[in-house]
């Protein structure tokens, strides 16, 4: 590799270019569009190996090269296209090496093509400390005139291993596409270093508020490591600003893979579809976009989401521990349990609980569902305190999320049930007033209380709980 390596860079010096410049570029799918493609380098990929401080030894970076390559869906390729220099097999193997034998060494690499079809992580889990760079692009919905904002954006990008920090975006930095049709796009794009994320999780976004056009709509974020090429798209399709949509200045978004399109190209062999999804099973449309599109879920509809929810919550603890994808994604995803309540129905309720306390009616309560009560009211309290300018759906996702992981969430739905503000709020076909449907609703939620939940800081950044 490393006569290969010095005969290809002597080569480029000569040539003023790359000589594996020929290579194919990946094809981008839709959602990608934005993204500058990601050239296959061999040279380039060697590089990156060469420059990492942490491996001492040839060998030890023969072994991360072979990592990368795997994690790349790119090693028979890249062996291919190192044993094609025939003189130099020649010269460092021996006759009757099988290197030197074209049949067994097309049989090799052949055999090598059926690795493509497993997603493998050996390069990023393993090599946890090195600093890779990213690529951050952010796209706004183009089909209104302020798709972009006049306020300061800042970003900040989670891992399973870490998180980027609040990194503010320079104004400086709008990019232009065209699609297939030549129409022109606007977006931002951002490339940053940082220490390895390992498998990216969520995406904070938000502003300042300010400028003449200080609100913002975004259709997606999407994020490229620029080492091993994996790319994630979080969907967002919501505004950011005060006095829209729900008056959030930040949003925290979930990700998910993105499969390249172009998996003939360039003999990278097929993909393994992402995790939490069967590969045969028709995608469900959530309440969160029924809600969205102005369809009114049915009782059903919404006890049907909740189980399934909690369902794939314990499945993800009964899988090994290594074979967990994350948690944050069942949590606060498209399919999570945040598509029950509405946060105005809860402050009115809180709001009802601390007056009837502060005339004495809760005095007679039980204890214990006294300090339920205080409990309910201190989380809410605290949520609305917060720093964060997040809106009323981000606060009662975090709700969801402290109250799943602190046990409280069957204790919290009958004090809202219960509470005469609902009366006002839900009409009597409503989910939460249909006790028996409440009542299975609270013995679904309480299977959680087996499994310990942890919660990623990016959702409870700011909160003291």
């Amino acid at each position: 590799m490393l006569h290969y390596h010095a005969r290809e860079e002597k080569l480029e010096q000569q040539l003023g270019e790359s000589p594996v410049s020929h290579v194919p570029e990946r094809r981008k799918s839709d959602c990608s569009m934005a993204m500058p493609s990601l050239r296959v380098s061999l040279l380039q990929d060697m590089r990156h190996i060469q420059s990492m401080s942490e491996i001492k030894t040839d060998v030890g970076r023969a072994r991360a090269w072979i990592r990368l390559s795997l994690e790349k869906k790119l090693l028979s390729q890249h062996l291919k296209q190192l044993l094609c220099r025939q003189a130099l097999t020649k010269k460092l193997y021996k006759r009757y090496a099988f290197l030197r034998c074209e049949e067994e060494k097309e049989q090799f690499l052949f055999h090598l093509l059926s690795l493509n079809t497993v997603d493998y992580f050996c390069f990023t889990s393993v090599f946890t400390t090195i600093m890779i760079p990213y690529r951050v692009v952010i796209i706004p919905i183009k089909k209104l005139s302020n798709a972009m904002t006049t306020s300061n954006p800042w970003v900040c990008v989670s891992g399973e291993l870490g998180d980027s920090g609040i990194m503010q975006i320079p104004k400086n930095v709008l990019e232009m596409t065209f699609d297939s049709a030549f129409r022109p796009h606007t977006h931002i794009s951002v490339l940053f270093k940082c220490q390895n994320l390992g498998k990216m999780t969520t995406v904070q976004l938000g502003h300042d508020n300010a400028g003449l056009l200080a609100k913002w709509l975004v259709d997606c974020v999407m994020v490229r490591n620029e080492i091993t090429g994996h790319t994630y798209k979080f969907p967002c399709g919501r505004w950011l600003g005060k006095g829209v949509d729900d008056g959030s200045l930040e949003r925290v978004l979930i990700g998910e893979p993105v499969l390249p399109s172009g998996e003939e190209d360039s003999g990278r062999g097929c993909y393994t579809p992402p995790l939490q999804r069967s590969p045969s099973q028709i995608r469900r449309i959530s309440v969160t976009s029924l809600s969205g599109r102005g369809y009114k879920p049915t009782s059903a509809q919404i006890q049907e989401a909740i189980g399934e929810a909690v369902n794939n919550i314990i499945k993800h603890f009964h899988k090994p521990e290594k074979e967990r994808g994350s948690l944050t994604v069942l949590l606060c995803g498209e399919s999570s349990l945040k598509t029950v309540f509405v946060w105005d129905f809860v402050e009115k309720a809180i709001a009802y609980m601390e007056s009837a306390d502060q005339m004495g009616d809760l005095q007679e309560t039980a204890e214990p569902l006294g300090r339920t009560c205080q409990s309910l009211c201190h989380y809410v309290n605290a949520i609305n305190s917060t720093r964060r300018n997040i809106g009323k759906d981000g606060k009662f996702q975090l709700l969801v999320c402290l109250g799943a992981r602190d046990r409280l969430l069957p204790q919290w739905v009958p004090l809202l049930v219960e509470c005469p503000v609902i009366q006002r709020m839900y009409e009597d076909s409503a989910l939460l007033r249909d006790r028996a449907t409440v009542s299975s609703h609270i013995d679904v939620l309480e299977t959680l209380h087996d499994f310990p939940i942890t919660l990623e800081a990016s959702i409870v950044k700011g909160i003291a709980l």
